[in-house]
């Protein structure tokens, strides 16, 4: 039962000595997301009060469910840009019919990752290679901070590709309005030197306070500051989002789209908190199962799809916490800003709401890993190319859909055209290695001996056969063939009836096949497909030299018994 609620393990169990560093992490947390929920529900083409809902249930929920103390979840960049991307093409932003939906959306979303987490599907994130991500990261985050430009210049910019945007900037830069501007940089300023600090401040706290003071002191509304203006107090009536079958056929890509993502943000964040506390572990069908009944119950409440954020997540566990109970403190602060402190955001502008996305997004593009991938594997870096293009020209969606079909298309690639070597002896040993890789190695006139790198099926077994072909041609006396198959995992029947007639062929032409190293489980299989019978035990060795030492000395291999014995 635990496995599957986590809070009654850590509630009855809680230590008192951890409520210190609880209590402060989630005040420092819930003024910390006060500002930066509105912030991101502006980035999601919504009114700002709805990232205070996003940052009250889906916190409470996840500590409750979730399996990482430190874990801080609520509206983050990526899932705001992706809603307003989504919900944009079907409705105006902030039109009612868009709110309708993008609430409906943390609904379809939470229902994708609870399936998930039930049914056990976490791997398929695994399907987004690091380059991938890091690609698509990148250029969101440039497409992030380039939508807040017209908060951050009092311009009216249509939304648009990050080319359209830098034009219609151009075009328009003597309309630029300075106060806005001021503000939007001073603010900006201030939350970079913050940053630069690392100290428990609260940057964006502050240049909410510095903005609402400024414009309220100076009247700066007047002179045509946007400002957050009436900001509605009080708690969401729960109601279940009402959703047509066309709204739902309509945001199904979205919702696949954000629900992917929000797993491999959450989890990511999760796993590096695991990592430096080494105190629990991260069970990430679990996490699924958290994240998604976090957006259920969320939609509930008018909140847009949640996730853990990767600041939010740092500055609880810099700020102490221990326990979910931090969260559920955190949305307590939403919670009384909500009843009583709302009214106070009226002169906020929307500047520095901008400001307050921009400078974390940006340290989000990922130059140093583009560097690095082009040293080490240029493939990757194609990759890592390839998926930020796609998504800086094609939009979010498609930029990650490109992501996902080229991971999958190198996946595919690297199975089928596995490492293959042909070994040698290291003198004076039992070890056989790669020819092409050492000069000194022993080769053996009338023996190959030949290494592959990969489960062998139906997708790699022309490319089996045509580097087998390449290596008798360059080695014309060969009489007897080696496969180790210490690398070989799992083997179909499309290769068990290659091997078969492998054995067959080989025989005609006077070489003797042998195989070495053959896990259990594969040696079962060769034996129910009739090819262990074929081949003869005798032909199946522990060991590559004791292979060539019974072909060369034609005496019995000893331990016979551990290199051919099977369930059958």
């Amino acid at each position: 039962m635990k496995k599957y609620f986590p809070f009654l393990e850590w509630i009855p169990n809680y230590d008192r000595a951890n409520l210190g560093g609880d209590l402060s992490a989630g005040l420092t947390v819930g003024v910390m997301l006060i500002p930066q929920g509105m912030a991101y529900a502006m980035l999601a083409g919504l009114p700002p009060i709805y990232g205070l809902y996003a940052a009250t249930i889906p916190l409470i929920i996840y500590a409750l469910f979730g399996t990482s103390p430190q874990l801080a979840v609520g509206p983050v960049a990526m899932d705001s840009l992706l809603v307003a991307a989504g919900v944009g093409a079907l409705a105006p932003l902030g039109s009612d019919k868009f709110i309708a939906l993008a609430i409906g959306l943390a609904l379809m979303v939470g229902i994708i990752q609870l399936s998930m987490g039930v049914l056990k599907l976490g791997f398929l994130v695994n399907f987004l290679s690091h380059p991938v991500i890091a690609g698509f990261t990148s250029a969101a985050a440039l497409i992030i901070g380039f939508s807040q430009m017209k908060y951050l210049l009092g311009l009216e910019i249509p939304r648009g590709k990050v080319h359209e945007t830098l034009i219609s900037i151009l075009e328009n830069i003597g309309n630029i309005n300075p106060e806005t501007f001021m503000i939007g940089l001073v603010a900006i300023g201030i939350l970079l030197v913050i940053k630069k600090m690392k100290r428990r401040i609260p940057g964006p706290l502050i240049v909410v306070m510095f903005g609402i003071l400024v414009v309220y002191l100076l009247d700066l509304h007047e002179a045509d500051v946007n400002i957050v203006g009436e900001v509605p107090g009080g708690l969401p009536t729960p109601v279940i989002p009402d959703l047509s079958m066309g709204d739902i056929q309509d945001l199904i890509p979205t919702a696949f789209t954000i629900a992917f993502v929000a797993i491999m943000e959450a989890i990511a964040v999760g796993k590096a908190m695991q990592a430096k506390h080494k105190t629990y572990k991260i069970v990430p069908n679990q996490e699924l199962i958290a994240l998604g009944l976090s957006n259920i119950f969320g939609s509930f409440f008018k909140a847009f799809p949640t996730t853990g954020g990767f600041s939010r997540t740092a500055v609880n566990d810099m700020a102490g916490a221990k326990s979910g109970l931090a969260s559920i403190i955190s949305a307590a602060t939403i919670i009384l800003t909500l009843m009583f402190l709302t009214s106070l955001f009226f002169y906020l502008p929307k500047a520095v709401l901008a400001a307050i996305i921009i400078v974390p997004v940006f340290g989000l593009i990922n130059i140093k890993e583009a560097r690095h991938l082009w040293k080490t594997d240029r493939k990757d870096f194609a990759l890592f190319m390839i998926t930020a293009i796609g998504t800086l020209t094609l939009g979010i969606q498609q930029g990650i859909l490109i992501g996902v079909v080229l991971s999958i298309i190198m996946v595919v690639y690297h199975v089928s055209y596995p490492h293959v070597a042909e070994l040698g002896k290291v003198p004076g040993s039992t070890e056989y290695r790669n020819l092409s890789r050492f000069e000194d190695l022993e080769e053996f006139e009338d023996v190959l001996i030949m290494r592959f790198d990969a489960q062998l099926f139906f997708a790699n077994l022309t490319y089996f056969q045509e580097k087998l072909e390449k290596m008798l041609e360059d080695k014309s006396n060969v009489r007897h063939l080696i496969l180790d198959f210490k690398a070989i995992n799992n083997i179909d029947s499309s290769a068990l009836h290659m091997m078969h007639d492998l054995i067959e062929d080989y025989r005609k032409a006077g070489i003797e096949l042998y195989m070495a190293d053959v896990k259990g489980p594969i040696r079962d299989t060769l034996k129910r497909s009739g090819v262990l019978d074929m081949l003869g035990e005798d032909h199946m060795f522990m060991t590559i030299d004791l292979a060539v030492k019974t072909i060369k000395h034609d005496t019995p291999s000893p331990h016979r018994a551990y290199a051919t014995q099977t369930k059958y």
